[in-house]
């Protein structure tokens, strides 16, 4: 099982500002605005708030605006718009990231970490607002193990048409696909193979008192290759992650699978 970091969410270009961590936890993650696709902020919801409303409560000054659209991807909770009933969580990719995956021979069984930057909320008088002198961090939020990859866009499947990757300026694209979950997970039958994580400080990827791309790794890390990455990116006491690109791929290594596995385990949502 090979295990892919990828990096998802707001960040400073697109989207301004950070995800929050909720008072009760939950890594909310923020998907970038996009203004071709076709799912508005509006249309999805978590604790009877719309992501448009968190999103100006968090940042009264930001310019997102009642139409604004996003590019829901990762697609991992399953409660933040109406689903159909076969409905699992989906992860699309393309161009040159997606021609990364593939030649890295990326397959059924491997395993997506999505990370993304967070910064810790709570609510006064009723609004909820980023804690002040809270850190900026890079933290796992959510993961995908892959049970199918669709690559072929006029075969796509009925259940992935809403997808963002699905959609019809997608069709001419070079290398896109989309990868749905596994059932379950391969190593734990009763964990859905695609979901959201809770906090915890074993998913914050941001060494504490340094910026969030400069990480603290477990000791292991340092014997392992990573995509876009070099022995050279262990600096002093920390790991100083890429400032570009979305993939970044784990060497197989039986002390990072079991590493990804009780990240999984120990912090899923119910």
């Amino acid at each position: 099982m090979q295990i892919i970091l990828s990096r998802k969410g707001f960040d400073s270009q697109y989207g301004g500002q950070p995800s929050p961590i909720l008072p009760d936890g939950t890594l909310l993650s923020l998907p970038i605005p996009s203004k071709d696709d076709t799912i508005q902020y509006t249309e999805l919801s978590y604790s009877c708030k719309n992501y448009l409303e968190i999103i100006k409560e968090l940042n009264p000054n930001s310019k997102f605006k009642d139409q604004y659209t996003c590019h829901l991807d990762p697609d991992l909770r399953k409660d933040m718009i109406k689903r159909e009933n076969e409905w699992k969580p989906l992860f699309g990719q393309n161009k040159a990231a997606q021609g990364h995956l593939k030649n890295m021979d990326i397959k059924e069984g491997d395993l997506f970490l999505f990370f993304g930057w967070f910064k810790e909320t709570e609510q006064k008088n009723g609004t909820l607002k980023y804690i002040k002198g809270a850190p900026d961090m890079h933290m796992i939020f959510g993961y995908l193990q892959i049970g199918e990859i669709f690559s072929d866009f006029s075969n796509f499947p009925k259940e992935i048409h809403y997808h963002p990757h699905a959609q019809n300026k997608f069709e001419k694209i070079k290398n896109n696909c989309i990868y749905k979950a596994s059932n379950y997970l391969s190593f734990h039958s009763e964990v859905s193979g695609g979901g959201c994580l809770n906090f915890h400080n074993d998913l914050v990827l941001t060494k504490k008192g340094y910026s969030k791309s400069k990480w603290e790794l477990p000791s292991f890390f340092q014997d392992i290759s990573i995509s876009y990455h070099s022995k050279e990116s262990f600096v002093d006491d920390y790991f100083q992650s890429a400032a570009k690109g979305q993939e970044f791929i784990i060497e197989k290594n039986d002390s990072v699978s079991e590493w990804a596995k009780n990240l999984i385990i120990n912090n899923k949502t119910a």
